[in-house]
């Protein structure tokens, strides 16, 4: 289901939008999308000020970082249920592992009570999560 996505970023944040001329904070439908590194290049390569920017690659790990703003942590994996996007999340180093509830059409972001000490341990959970 998923593909990579490559943007044009500042390294001080934000997504070149559409029109490559404004930073936008957040990673959006309006910022500029390649399929390909080389699409996203050829792009970089042709503005004046391409020192001011990189590309970034945008991947099913990664995403919910650019997608869900509120969602705190590292992220181990993350897989799609019902238009919910259930990662498994370390909230901050050493702490137990959790399942967040990503819901793609609010952008709302809930963390499950449970608490798993260790990736192996929240697998089966993240395996067999249903929507409830």
């Amino acid at each position: 289901m998923y593909t990579t996505v490559f943007a044009l970023q500042s390294p001080a944040g934000g997504f070149l939008d559409e029109d490559l001329r404004k930073f936008n904070k957040e990673f959006d439908e309006w910022c500029a999308q390649f399929e390909t590194f080389a699409d996203a290049r050829l792009v970089h390569d042709s503005l004046e000020h391409k020192e001011s920017m990189d590309i970034v690659e945008i991947t099913p790990l990664s995403y919910p970082k650019y997608f869900f703003h509120t969602l705190q942590g590292i992220i181990h994996s993350t897989r799609e249920v019902n238009g919910k996007i259930i990662c498994i999340v370390e909230p901050f180093m050493g702490s137990n592992y959790r399942l967040a509830i990503c819901d793609l059409e609010t952008r709302h972001v809930r963390l499950t009570n449970t608490r798993y000490k260790s990736v192996l341990s929240v697998e089966g959970a993240f395996a067999h999560y249903e929507e409830s």
